[in-house]
């Protein structure tokens, strides 16, 4: 990167320090054109105190932190401008510098310039927007292990038994007058992939849970008329949100609401009671409760638990069935006798046995907010590729397959966990086998 550029790097209100960053092979020499000390000749981090000029105007008071490269967070040479608060002041600043031939940022460019300059890899750069933009401690617990580079760690380790084996397949078709080498026979290759496979498949698993953390399950309360629905919602967000009547159809319209439950958030949906009506109006809310079948993560059927399960409730039953759904029954505090359903109480804001049915059903825990895990779809979707590609190898192996052939589908699973990384996956492997084995010497 040969351009130096500048960005304010804390929001743009009113506060007590604002915080302007530069990174650039000529950051020191443009930031001493406006600032009372010369940074020219600096050989390692310094900080400074003094002003911040235009030509003999004093701009403001600053302190100054400068990074000489590769030291810094994106491998240039870089500088923190902390100056008092006042948007009128850090606009000034950026002005001034930009006068000397800096230029903007745009988004993330500092960031990008950290992960090509391979101060990060790509999943912790990810990581930097999750921390950001976290709505919940739990997601910002995950997102920080990846910051850390615990996930790609775990990811660097799979990968590195795919290179294992390969390697081992390589040396066996390159080399093959090396007769101390061991055989990849093809029950070796099998043995080694099915292990990769339940290690990729965990990572898989994490990550699917870290991004319900992260993004939230869309859950959609459905039932017929007065059964709780509404109540349900309320209790949840414990506020009146819906309005509550005994009188059915009186939610005719999709109500929204959003709670963080015990580190899951839900973006819930209380629908319309569910059930044959002459009344438009109502029928234009029954299609959306519908509507809002179709798109939930998680349907929540809500049954009277003081009336017979009746014909509508059956329907509604058949409408959520092969979707992902808990059925609980609601009004717990007026029965006595109660097997082995979920019961709730909305109005007394009894809702343990439900919420303890979310998590066991997306198989979320205290250990899964300290595990590291990838947490987008671009990641998980190549954790996917990845292990469709492990079982092609593995079923060339059982088939018999020529080795070559075998390794080809093992290349594309470790080129997938390289993209993850946003490392060259097309990279010539042979240094990879010669870091293994003793090849030539």
């Amino acid at each position: 990167m040969e351009e130096t550029i500048i960005a304010l790097a804390t929001p743009p209100l009113k506060s007590a320090l604002a915080l302007i960053r530069l990174s650039g092979k000529d950051c020191f020499e443009i930031v001493s054109k406006v600032f009372s000390k010369d940074l020219r000749n600096l050989t390692k981090r310094e900080v400074f105190v003094g002003q911040i000029k235009a030509g003999d105007k004093i701009i403001d008071d600053v302190v100054l932190n400068a990074y000489k490269g590769p030291r810094s967070f994106t491998g240039e040479d870089s500088v923190e401008i902390i100056c008092h608060g006042s948007m009128l002041i850090a606009n000034q600043i950026i002005k001034e510098i930009l006068s000397k031939g800096v230029r903007l940022a745009t988004n993330g460019e500092f960031s990008q310039r950290a992960f090509l300059n391979n101060k990060i890899d790509l999943v912790q750069a990810e990581a930097i927007n999750d921390v950001i933009n976290a709505i919940n401690d739990e997601a910002k617990q995950i997102s920080m292990l990846s910051l850390k580079g615990d996930t790609s760690n775990v990811v660097v380790a799979i990968r590195n038994k795919i290179a294992d084996i390969l390697s081992l397949i390589e040396v066996n078709i390159d080399f093959p007058e090396y007769e101390d080498i061991e055989t990849a026979s093809k029950e070796m290759i099998i043995n080694y992939v099915n292990e990769i496979v339940d290690k990729v498949g965990n990572l898989l698993n994490e990550g699917e849970k870290a991004q319900i953390i992260r993004d939230g399950l869309k859950v959609a309360i459905v039932g017929k008329p007065n059964v709780g629905k509404s109540s349900l919602l309320n209790a949840l967000l414990q506020e009146d949100k819906a309005i509550v009547t005994s009188i059915p159809g009186t939610t005719r319209d999709v109500v929204e609401g959003q709670v963080n439950l015990g580190g899951i958030p839900l973006n819930l949906y209380d629908t319309a009671g569910i059930r044959e009506t002459d009344d438009l109006i109502e029928n234009i809310g029954i299609d959306k409760s519908i509507k809002a079948i179709e798109g939930a993560d998680l349907v929540i059927a809500v049954i009277d638990a003081s009336r017979k399960l009746d014909d509508e409730d059956k329907q509604i039953l058949d409408k959520i069935n092969g979707r992902k759904h808990i059925i609980v029954y609601n009004k717990a505090d007026l029965i006595k006798n109660k097997d082995n359903h979920i019961y709730i109480s909305a109005v007394n804001n009894d809702l343990d046995d439900l919420k303890k049915e979310i998590y066991r059903l997306f198989d979320i825990n205290e250990t899964t907010f300290k595990t590291p895990a990838l947490n987008n779809s671009r990641q998980l979707g190549l954790l996917r590729k990845a292990i469709e590609e492990l079982k092609r190898a593995k079923e060339d192996a059982e088939n018999n397959l020529s080795t070559d052939l075998i390794a080809v589908s093992l290349h594309q699973a470790y080129n997938c966990l390289s993209e993850i990384l946003g490392e060259d996956s097309t990279k010539d492997f042979t240094t990879e086998i010669f870091s293994r084995f003793c090849v030539g010497k």
